[in-house]
């Protein structure tokens, strides 16, 4: 695992999933809580300024200190405010610093980045410089003929909109979402370039683009001179189709990041459904899962490998790590975007 990466692995969006909760109600404050008195924090060091959120006291064996590169996800799909706001504090003081949206993410769409917005405002707030921001623009956002896709029209006009649910002045990443078959990549990657060069993003990424068209994507943003940062793939032990277009090479080749999404396959590779389908799970809910959940033996496929007696979902976890959210880079990427 490359530790020059932007970001070397990802479960997704932790507010790609706080999705159908009112949004207009203010969050809470958090109540105090105190801890049983062998409780010790293990999420990082406390500090006299900011002290462990559990209240629990320092022991310096068991605090770790917060991972300057990580994102995660949660399923919080019908969880109210409050509950939203405690889950996005609890990624926090655990080290997650990454938060990766997109204007869609909902439902409705536009719901994921207020719900982060809400907690910039509050629990965040002053805590802009400690967090990396990443959002997207490509698929259907509006009606008409300029809410989706890539045209200049709409990755600007979502960019800003997407500011203003965010409350802030510049998002870390900005990604073009998908191709669009109907506008020269010229125009999609100038506009991408525009937003670096206007402030209202750091870095320029490309996401579910082919190896081909990653390859003439970052030689159009090259020579603009907003060079691609990082590209946003499909990736996982059981969706390796990346592998057979050749993307991870051409990645490897133009020293350009990568940070999967859905690599855990959205739940299949962990130990979730091994012995059915837990209340409020995806598969509860009956959202779609990918094709390749016919394997898992909670969908009727075959039994997985019997594991040694105490084996939890760790080994399954490091393996997809390792095989499967590997950051692809050759040249370390400039100086203030690490540790992301």
């Amino acid at each position: 695992m490359n530790p020059n990466a932007i970001s070397c692995w990802t479960a997704g969006s932790i507010c790609g999933s706080l999705e159908s909760a009112p949004l207009a109600a203010p969050v809470p404050a958090r109540p105090p809580r105190t801890p049983p008195a062998e409780s010790v924090c293990t999420c990082r060091q406390p500090t006299a300024t900011r002290p462990c959120p559990t209240g629990a006291p320092a022991a310096a064996a068991s605090c770790c200190p917060r991972s300057p590169s990580a994102s995660g996800t949660t399923s919080a799909q019908t969880a109210p405010p409050e509950t939203q706001a405690a889950i996005l504090r609890r990624a926090f003081d655990l080290g997650i610093t990454h938060f990766d949206l997109a204007n869609n993410y909902g439902p409705p769409p536009g719901s994921a980045e207020r719900t982060l917005g809400r907690a910039l405002a509050t629990d965040f707030a002053h805590l802009r410089d400690e967090i990396v921001i990443s959002t997207k623009a490509g698929y259907h956002m509006w009606d008409g003929p300029y809410g989706e896709w890539g045209s200049r029209k709409y990755l600007r006009a979502s960019l800003d909109q997407s500011l203003r649910r965010l409350g802030v002045e510049y998002v870390d990443v900005f990604y073009s979402h998908r191709p669009d078959p109907g506008t020269p990549l010229e125009e999609t990657m100038g506009a991408l370039d525009t937003a670096v060069r206007q402030g209202k993003a750091l870095y320029a990424g490309l996401s579910n683009y082919s190896a081909a068209q990653t390859r003439e994507a970052a030689a159009i943003l090259q020579d603009l001179g907003t060079p691609l940062l990082i590209h946003q793939p499909r990736y996982s032990m059981l969706d390796r189709r990346i592998e057979a277009d050749g993307l991870p090479d051409v990645l490897d080749e133009l020293g350009v990041g990568s940070i999967a999404y859905s690599p855990l396959e959205q739940g299949i590779l962990t130990d979730r459904y091994l012995y059915g389908i837990p209340a409020g799970s995806r598969a509860a809910r009956r959202e779609p899962l990918p094709d390749r959940r016919r394997r898992h033996p909670a969908a009727g496929g075959a039994a997985p490998r019997a594991r040694r007696p105490g084996q939890g979902a760790r080994p399954v976890a490091r393996a997809a790590r390792a095989g499967v959210g590997a950051a692809r880079r050759t040249t370390p990427p400039p100086s203030s975007a690490r540790a992301v």
